[in-house]
């Protein structure tokens, strides 16, 4: 009968898988050399030299160097149960992949799916021409159905019996349809626009409306010019912050698949592939600092420099580290304070530093507090993973904010004594109705985080808090008052 005859085919012709990008929602290179660089950012010039040496050596050091934990990798969901259903019916399945063989292994043996592996080993990278010649000297020319995404596949659906096509990138379904004998495409369902706007953090730049501070407290909001330096400020330091986030997505892959929410990141998650990252993140930073060296003070270029360099040695180094990532932090926020002086030309007071620095220390704490809450939901008694917090922690990190949060105020009470406050303002003991205000806001902060009512980075969550907007209006309408 012609129908069993079919099947009978189907089930004697094997199926042969791709591995990056098709199977995997990520590639193993590029995991592997972020692994890598993140444990020896100081080795990062060895990629290069072993480049030099053939992509297969290359991705044979990163295999044997790094440690990646397989089973937490992002898997095509829709990929998988296309293959469980051709196995259920006795398919012999094939994983043929350019990654190295010992990954390639480790992945097979986890999700026991494969009767057999083809792979890179550190004298031939197994992709395109050399993928397409060995399955043909194994299965024969139309032997096998071949599942891939990429153009380096269009010379191996050519030979196969019939084409799969997985989350194809740009232009390769058009070519692999050109050839005639695409059997299925699966589509990923996850947009890539909403995907780097998660990814690119743009609501985090609220952060950056701390660089109007200086002008502000200077009384100069009137100054149009300085309102534009402040915009372009503003807009230097999102695309600058911007590189930062993809950075630290990239640097913390492995942390973030851990974490219960984390790992929907869109690099943990596979929704960005990590080249477009690698990409992008010296684009941005590259539009930051043109547009800072062009459009503002060299000092403002200065600052930014500075920020850069710090949160880089955060990311690598100081973000494990107990108490330092704190502080680091708090610098981070106060960074921005600094930038806008820079930008707006304006000098800062002892006042604001210390005011900027005790607030931004109790909220980083609270930041602190809040992934612990987490790790504590998750009944984890070990140090955080990328952390240098246990949950037994929790009771000192609330604390030491509270407490810094308490001086910020102090620093405030202080400052409304001061000879210079005398000067500013015409009714400087007003500012006192400032203190009640932020003492409020400063304890609510906490008891939120307390009851685990804390999800996101709190000078965000204070931008978009109904609440905190109304103390955050009484604030300013006080110092307007006083002036």
């Amino acid at each position: 009968m012609p129908g069993t005859q079919g099947r009978a085919l189907e089930v004697d012709t094997p199926l042969v898988v791709d591995l990056d990008g098709t199977l995997l929602r990520s590639d193993l290179l590029f995991e592997t050399a972020v692994a890598f660089i993140r444990g020896r950012p100081l080795q990062v010039f060895r990629l290069f030299t072993w480049l030099l040496q053939g992509k297969a050596l290359l991705k044979q050091r990163l295999a044997l160097g790094t440690n990646i934990d397989v089973a937490l990798l992002p898997y095509d969901a829709a990929v998988i149960a296309y293959i469980q259903a051709r196995r259920q019916h006795g398919r012999r399945v094939i994983l043929a992949t350019a990654s190295h063989e010992t990954l390639a292994n480790q992945i097979a043996a986890h999700l026991q799916m494969f009767d057999q592996v083809w792979a890179s080993d550190g004298k031939t990278n197994l992709s395109a021409h050399r993928k397409r010649d060995l399955l043909v000297s194994h299965y024969g020319e139309g032997g096998f159905d071949y599942i891939g995404n990429s153009r380096d596949d269009l010379c191996i659906w050519k030979v196969s019996r019939k084409a799969i096509v997985a989350s194809p990138l740009a232009g390769v379904e058009r070519a692999a349809r050109a050839q005639g004998n695409v059997e299925q495409v699966i589509k990923s369902t996850s947009s890539r626009r909403s995907a780097w706007y998660k990814a690119l953090r743009l609501h985090q730049w609220l952060k950056n409306t701390l660089i109007f501070v200086p002008l502000l407290a200077a009384h100069q909001v009137q100054s149009m010019q300085l309102l534009l330096d402040g915009l372009l400020a503003f807009l230097c330091f999102g695309l600058c912050a911007s590189s930062v986030y993809l950075l630290n997505d990239l640097l913390d892959l492995a942390d973030d698949r851990h974490h219960r929410s984390k790992r929907e990141r869109p690099f943990a998650s596979g929704q960005l592939p990590i080249e477009s990252g690698l990409l992008v993140i010296p684009l941005l930073l590259a539009a930051a600092f043109a547009l800072a060296a062009i459009m503002l003070p060299w000092q403002f270029a200065a600052v930014l420099a500075a920020y850069y360099l710090l949160t880089l040695v955060y990311s690598l180094y100081l973000k494990r580290h107990m108490a330092v990532d704190v502080i680091v932090l708090a610098m981070l926020y106060t960074t921005r304070i600094l930038a806008g002086a820079a930008a707006f030309q304006l000098p800062l007071t002892f006042w604001i530093l210390a005011f900027s620095m005790f607030l931004f220390l109790s909220l980083a704490l609270v930041k602190r507090y809040a992934e612990l809450c987490d790790a504590r939901l998750c009944e984890a008694t070990g140090k955080t993973r990328g952390r240098g917090y246990y949950p037994g922690d929790l009771d000192m990190i609330a604390s030491l904010g509270a407490s810094s949060g308490n001086l910020a105020v102090m620093v405030l009470a202080l400052y409304i004594h001061e000879g210079a406050t005398v000067a500013l303002y015409q009714h400087p003991h007003v500012i006192w109705l400032a203190c009640p205000l932020l003492l409020f806001w400063i304890t609510r902060i906490w008891m939120l985080t307390h009851r685990g009512q804390m999800n996101e980075d709190p000078v965000v969550f204070a931008i978009r808090d109904r609440i905190s907007q109304g103390i955050g209006f009484l604030f300013l309408l006080v110092f307007w008052i006083a002036a």
